[in-house]
């Protein structure tokens, strides 16, 4: 009886659904849609890599799309012309984010920045952290930290190099940027820190975002609570927790060591300047900070600021192993314009190698780390391209199908940095081609930092190393399938062996 009653409330609740469409159909210009199935809508049609699934269902559909994830209508952006207006002409009335159950729990209800709903309180935080953290003084302060850290790693790599022996060269890249991070932000070194095991940072990483960014039936079939009961018996929740523990582990572990009276204050981070506010702060301030406050700054610091950088190293060394013309032309403009007696490199030395800026673009191009950029919710009724799209409507824009237009890029699936030359294109949100930091209201706020890592990262790998193949391999054997959900890294880790130059 309860199972009969329970599937009447589904199919009315279904019909109203179709119902409602309908209406607004005729009353608004909405995007076109791929066919639907019944309470499903066009989940069927995402697969494991949704970005690819995406860019495919665009080409038949269109650049401006509307799938329903459920019961949920999303509405899709493919085009450079429509991101423009979703990201700069409507910026405004867009840049808000959708309460999804994941961000949410992660980001300990919405008290971080790159998650929380925008609005006054979202403002303050940003404002705060640019301040403290990502403004371009600071960046530039932390130099001897990128500098020493990059110094280690080329010290690891030569040990390796002396026995000819492979390395896993995607650890490695995101060792780099973990141990920039954990000095810049938690003021510990990670090469020594007790609260996290260094060799599995890269998974807990890929754990969250995948656990975060991951199709949850809470999020699309919130009526009667089947989609809670559904996540429950899949253990998308157990996952999802589990990540949420380990991570709160690793943060009040930060936290307390910063609370320690014992701890030396010669340094002071992020972590001491947000215990400071929280303690100082009055009821009329407008910044407001918690204990839960402060775990989700540090969740998106971590996270981002890893991440991010790594894979796109990764991605750069991968390409450049396939193409050994390639690898050779930008190690040679590296050290002729270098010389060959550097003993360390220096952030001065960046501008003197501009081919690797290229490189790094090229990157970006084909292989974004954030293939579909966080999704945004419309707070007013706009149109994009004579589409109406409402209020709280999920918006997602597919940068990675936009960087593979063919009608913006020539042999869009080569790996080509010479198209970039004399090409005034670039990645900090104002060239709506090549988006992998975002734009407008919510681009990411680190991006001068995970910049200077990523340049000075590549600059010593290729300067002080040349790059073998393990025995056995061809630059053919090289793959590059992608795994992940919100972020895409290289499905099979980069094996090179490292031959020590200078």
């Amino acid at each position: 009886m309860a199972i009969s009653l329970l599937c009447l409330l589904l199919i009315t609740f279904v019909s109203l659904i179709f119902v409602a469409k309908k209406i607004k159909r005729s009353k608004w210009n909405l995007p076109p849609s791929p066919p639907t199935f019944p309470v499903i809508g066009n989940l069927h049609q995402i697969g494991k890599l949704p970005h690819r699934s995406l860019q495919h269902l665009a080409e038949r559909t269109g650049h401006v799309m509307l799938l329903y994830f459920g019961s949920v209508p999303v509405t899709v952006i493919s085009s450079k012309e429509a991101a423009e207006e979703v990201l700069k002409t409507h910026d405004l009335d867009c840049c808000s984010r959708p309460k999804l159950y994941g961000s949410r729990l992660i980001s300990r209800g919405f008290k971080d920045i790159g998650f929380t709903p925008y609005g006054e309180e979202y403002k303050e935080r940003r404002k705060f952290l640019v301040r403290e953290l990502f403004a371009l003084k600071k960046v530039q302060s932390f130099r001897y930290i990128r500098e020493e850290e990059c110094n280690f790693m080329v010290k690891k790599l030569s040990e390796s190099a002396a026995d000819q022996s492979p390395v896993d060269l995607s650890k490695t890249l995101f060792s780099l940027p973990a141990s920039i991070v954990f000095r810049v932000a938690f003021g510990q070194s990670f090469h020594e820190s007790k609260f996290i095991d260094k060799d599995k940072v890269d998974e807990l990483v890929f754990e969250t975002e995948t656990a975060q960014a991951s199709f949850l039936c809470s999020d699309f079939f919130p009526f009667a609570g089947l989609g809670w009961l559904v996540d429950r018996l899949s253990g998308q929740h157990k996952r999802l927790n589990d990540v949420f523990l380990k991570l709160d582990a690793l943060f009040q572990s930060v936290i307390d060591d910063h609370l320690n009276t014992g701890r030396s204050k010669e340094q002071r981070d992020i972590v001491d300047i947000m215990l400071d506010v929280m303690h100082k702060q009055g009821k009329n301030d407008s910044l407001k900070l918690s204990i839960n406050h402060i775990k989700g700054f540090l969740t998106n610091i971590f996270i981002a600021g890893i991440d991010t950088g790594a894979i796109t190293m990764i991605w750069a060394m991968t390409e450049l192993a396939r193409n050994s013309k390639l690898m050779k032309k930008v190690q040679g403009e590296i050290r002729d314009g270098l010389g060959n007696n550097k003993e360390r490199i220096t952030e001065e030395d960046i501008d003197k190698v501009p081919y690797l800026n290229l490189v790094i673009k090229e990157t970006f191009r084909l292989h974004p780390a954030v293939p579909l950029l966080l999704p945004r919710e419309t707070m007013a009724h706009i149109k994009v391209q004579g589409y109406d799209i409402p209020r709280k409507r999920r918006i997602l824009v597919n940068v990675w199908a936009i960087g593979r237009d063919p009608k913006l890029w020539t042999n869009p699936e080569e790996f080509n940095p010479d198209r970039f030359i004399d090409n005034p294109l670039d990645y900090r949100g104002q060239h709506f081609e090549l988006l992998p930091f975002g734009s407008g209201r919510r681009i990411c706020p680190g991006m001068a930092m995970g910049m200077a890592t990523v340049e000075l990262g590549l600059l010593n790998l290729l300067y002080f190393f040349d790059w073998k193949l393990p025995d056995g391999m061809t630059h053919n054997d090289i793959d590059t399938e992608e795994a992940g959900t919100l972020t895409i890294v290289k499905k099979v880790p980069l094996r090179l062996v490292p031959v020590r130059v200078y």
